[in-house]
């Protein structure tokens, strides 16, 4: 089990390994083929978090949960039901959620289990996939509800969910954690809205990435989210949300109004 993550450092950014106190061993090379610390020890006053991860492909998935899919009377998929955010929706710990300045409609959380990519995968079977999984961290795959409907003829996945800083991941990549017992929870200014077992999961951490290998191949650095349950809702200007995950720690953000169109 080891903590990855990023951080802002001398003017610029890396990476390394998060300690139980809060301080960071910086590391030198690739995050995900072989890195080496540098023997430099950023301590827990000085560390600020970025988004541990900075994919190339950003993927989540719809519908992936029993008890949700039982409450929407949506049927039990075989293979994943996926769309893409943009990768520059991703932001990190600390940061705020802006909606787009000309956006007033309704704006959702969605905490989510995120898995990391950490080889070249593709056409894999199981166990394959299991092996390419470097980590997992937590997501808010944050959606503006009015724009995904608003155009009866074509769901708008893809803009829904990519506005700028409607991704938030963190706080670190966990390389190990205990699927059989975890849970995902969110907190909305304190008051837990979300709690769910990763267990009830439809599709399995390597069962998503085998099916979604077949038809593209995934680097090291992408990102899965592996969809949502019961409990998301709006959010409110001001409000501090909270995703919580056994295992990994809990990434927070502020729920801001949009900034002024320029």
């Amino acid at each position: 089990m080891a903590k990855w993550v990023r951080v802002a450092h001398g003017g610029g950014g890396a990476f390394g390994l998060l300690a139980d106190n809060g301080a960071v061993a910086i590391h030198r090379g690739d995050m995900f083929d072989r890195p080496s610390p540098t023997g430099e020890i950023v301590p827990p006053e000085a560390v600020r978090l970025r988004a541990p991860v900075r994919p190339g492909k950003f993927i989540g998935l719809w519908n992936n949960f029993h008890e949700l899919a039982h409450k929407q009377g949506n049927t039990i998929p075989t293979e994943p039901l996926f769309f893409l955010k943009s990768p520059a929706s991703i932001t990190g710990p600390d940061t705020p959620i802006r909606p787009p300045p000309a956006y007033t409609g309704r704006v959702i959380y969605e905490g989510e289990l995120g898995l990391v990519i950490g080889r070249r995968t593709s056409q894999a079977d199981e166990a394959e996939a299991a092996a390419a999984i470097f980590g997992y961290t937590c997501v808010n795959d944050v959606t503006a509800t009015d724009i995904l409907t608003a155009d009866p003829a074509f769901p708008q996945w893809a803009r829904a969910k990519s506005p700028d800083s409607f991704g938030p991941v963190g706080p670190c990549i966990e390389t190990s954690i205990d699927l059989a017992t975890a849970r995902i929870r969110v907190l909305l200014n304190g008051r837990e809205r979300q709690n769910y077992p990763a267990a009830d999961m439809i599709l399995p951490p390597a069962r998503i990435v085998a099916l979604l290998s077949r038809e593209m191949t995934l680097e090291p650095g992408d990102l899965i989210a592996c969809g949502t349950s019961v409990g998301a809702l709006p959010m409110r200007p001001g409000m501090t949300v909270e995703v919580v995950i056994d295992g990994i720690g809990t990434l927070t953000n502020t729920f801001s109004p949009p900034e002024p169109a320029a």
